[in-house]
């Protein structure tokens, strides 16, 4: 494509483009035709196939199924939320032993309880052999979860 100077030959290089230009168009000379046989060869092809799904049942027979044997052992973080709230940073500072924080919940409200930030349920403190735990009011069934997440 150059010359002994070292100067690109402009024309030598447009016949290359040109030439491979027209290769390409030579090539592609059925048209919608190609396009249609690849479509039908395409579609009787056995690459897709039907898959047989099982049926959904009941959580307490999913947790029997030894597929899900897996993942049973998998921990997750558990957490309660008393409440929260927002203050700005100023306040924030301003903090120290014997300061008290205003949260967003009245007393005797039940607490969220949380796995892995998903909440699944609400309960109430008690204490068992002087440690806190937590009485589950209300479990928020797995159909609600699955539409909050949607």
């Amino acid at each position: 494509m150059s010359d002994e100077t070292g100067n690109v030959d402009q024309d030598a290089m447009a016949d290359d483009w040109g030439a491979a230009m027209a290769e390409q168009v030579g090539d592609a000379g059925g048209g919608d035709a190609d396009w249609g046989d690849a479509l039908a060869e395409q579609a009787t092809s056995e690459a897709a196939q039907k898959v047989e799904l099982d049926e959904l049942t009941d959580d307490a027979a999913l947790i029997k199924d030894p597929k899900l044997d897996v993942i049973l052992d998998i921990p997750v973080t558990i957490s309660m939320q008393v409440g929260h709230a927002e203050i700005p940073i100023r306040n924030l500072l301003q903090l120290n032993q014997g300061s008290v924080i205003e949260l967003d919940r009245v007393a005797g409200e039940p607490l969220d309880v949380k796995v892995n930030g998903t909440l699944v349920a609400h309960g109430e403190v008690v204490v068992v052999n002087d440690r806190y735990g937590i009485r589950l009011t209300d479990v928020i069934s797995p159909e609600e979860r699955i539409e909050k997440l949607r």
